[in-house]
């Protein structure tokens, strides 16, 4: 069953922007990033477009949910995040599962990316299988996040995510980090996928898929070659999934949008300003030339 959506207004915003700056401090004490983006696309990956089910509505938090297979240890970051719900109860557990996902995101070096507040909570849990499994191939791959409705290139730029954490073999059976450098968010995963095995390094058949399948492969090379155009494709895929089901209420507003806004007020403001000076200026002149 799914609760009433919340009144974004300016009171809900800033409780949002409290819980940001508590996040950041979170993830900071506990290098914790990585389970955060997990559980925040392990809420929103069970999306089923034709039924409009799933999604990111904060029902990974009850047993018969995170207890999936493919939510092994999932647990520990939705323990981690109850204290700063606690703190910040007009914030529904479906968006602050999400936001926690940006923040780990942007703390890490990766992009910004654009946050609407507004989910629903629900009670309802998807039944089990809806999630990637990481030992099947391209075929399986595009099962999954095309029932989502998410393209080719939105699977292989959140794909990228895994630049950030390690598997543990308690959770998935495998063992390892994707890159050298866990913590950080950057464009090595793919960098790391050209070079092929590398000692010590991960790679899953679904990671190995992204190679192998012509289509992926392209997004891949153009990934590991410039890091700018995967920053941008991941924020704009990232915020794809993180809005699955969701329609984002008119008060809603982010703080991009926001900011926006209050750029063009500015603007059209200083166009007025410019106007009426060359109003008057043309009055001043013409005032002359009939006094003169």
């Amino acid at each position: 069953m799914s609760e009433a959506a919340p009144m974004v207004d300016s009171e809900y915003m800033a409780e949002i922007e409290k819980a940001r700056r508590d996040l950041r401090a979170l993830i900071a004490s506990k290098n914790c990033a990585p389970i955060m983006l997990r559980l925040a696309w392990h809420d929103a990956g069970t999306y089923d477009a034709k039924t409009k089910t799933g999604g990111p509505n904060g029902s990974i938090r009850f047993q018969q949910e995170y207890s999936h297979g493919a939510n092994a240890g999932i647990k520990i970051a939705i323990d981690l995040l109850e204290p700063i719900k606690q703190k910040h109860p007009k914030i529904t557990y479906a968006d602050l599962y999400q936001l926690a996902g940006v923040v780990a995101v942007e703390v890490t070096g990766g992009p910004t990316i654009d946050f609407v507040p507004g989910r629903k909570d629900s009670s309802v849990c998807p039944e089990e299988g809806r999630l990637p499994d990481a030992k099947q191939g391209a075929s399986h791959i595009r099962d999954v996040f095309y029932r989502m409705g998410l393209s080719d290139k939105d699977i292989v730029a959140l794909s990228g995510g895994h630049t950030l954490g390690r598997a543990h073999p308690e959770r998935s059976g495998f063992d390892g980090a994707w890159t050298k450098d866990p913590l950080k968010f950057d464009n090595s995963y793919f960098v790391e996928l050209l070079k092929g095995d590398s000692e010590g390094l991960l790679k899953l058949p679904t990671d190995k898929a992204l190679v192998e399948d012509p289509e992926f492969r392209c997004y891949v090379e153009k990934y590991a070659k410039d890091e700018e155009a995967f920053f941008r494709d991941y924020a704009e895929s990232h915020k794809k999934l993180s809005e699955m089901c969701f329609t984002p209420p008119r008060s809603a507003f982010s703080c991009k949008s926001g900011n926006k806004q209050k750029s063009l007020l500015v603007q059209a403001a200083a166009g007025v300003a410019v106007a009426a000076a060359v109003v008057a200026w043309a009055y001043l002149c013409e005032s002359n030339k009939k006094i003169g």
